[in-house]
């Protein structure tokens, strides 16, 4: 978040900890997130449609306690703005697994010995094991230097591991109308062994705009690139079939390379097919 904010680390420890202690942030260090229970109050959704773009982030967050008090929160306060922004809260929001415990968040600040034993916990990162995923609807807390996903990613070795399973849920999510893949079977499939293809050449220095600018450097603006990505599929009339031209696309089919390009180059839009 100090990056986000262009803060010095040492600058944001010091504001989130007098907001931490004074109950305006609650966080859960170990899954390494973080929720300001009255932002709602300061950031309503203006149409049931912004609930549903919420939905796509909050479902990409780790599993934990504070989760489920956030969800509980914001099901009552997106409820209480009428029948449309409840609905659209109930279609789209996933409720989060299992049951919380008593302690649904963490009510001290880790010390530095915890934070010394948080950071052996974290070797993951280091060895490109399975993670907790960034989000931008519950950020974390861990200062960067405990959390290279963050930081810009120069050496293709220190590519974070392709999230499929959450690439998967929120292909199902944008594109309902497209075959929705089952995750247990499709995790091991030519099509998930594509997508980690994709994701690992997004997050190389290779991608990059006619400006030269990186498409994405870390993992979250590599999951929120895919996102863009899957909106421009749900906006195509040919791949999704509302044109009544074809109807064979689904996910497996997106991370073929030669599709993938061909979608990233704005080959099936609208204009573009009605050129043709």
């Amino acid at each position: 978040m100090a990056e986000e904010l262009g803060w010095e680390t040492k600058d944001f420890d010091e504001a989130f900890r007098e907001a931490f202690e004074q109950g305006m942030v609650e966080a859960d260090f170990k899954a390494r997130v973080m929720w300001i229970p009255k932002a709602i109050l300061h950031n309503k959704p203006e149409s049931p449609n912004v609930v549903k773009s919420w939905a796509a982030e909050f479902n990409l967050i780790p599993e934990c306690d504070l989760k489920w008090k956030a969800f509980e929160a914001l099901k009552a306060s997106i409820h209480a703005l009428g029948e449309a922004y409840g609905e659209a809260f109930d279609k789209t929001f996933a409720k989060p697994s299992g049951k919380p415990s008593l302690n649904a968040s963490a009510k001290t600040i880790p010390n530095q010995e915890q934070e010394q034993k948080q950071e052996q916990e974290q070797e993951w990162e280091e060895k490109g094991a399975n993670a907790p995923n960034q989000s931008t609807s519950l950020a974390s807390p861990v200062p960067r230097a405990q959390a290279p996903t963050l930081a810009l990613i120069r050496d293709p070795q220190e590519i974070p591991p392709c999230p499929v399973k959450q690439l998967v849920a929120l292909f199902s999510l944008k594109l309902p109308e497209l075959p929705k893949p089952r995750y247990e079977m499709w995790k091991d499939s030519t099509g998930a062994e594509a997508m980690r293809r994709r994701w690992k050449w997004l997050l190389s220095p290779e991608a990059t705009r006619e400006d030269n600018t990186r498409y994405a450097t870390t993992a979250s603006e590599a999951t929120q690139w895919f996102s863009r990505f899957f909106d421009a599929v749900a906006a195509s009339d040919f791949l999704t079939g509302r044109s009544g031209d074809w109807s064979n696309c689904d996910l497996a089919w997106l991370m073929k390379r030669e599709n993938f390009i061909k979608v990233v180059q704005g080959n099936y839009g609208n204009k573009a097919r009605k050129a043709a």
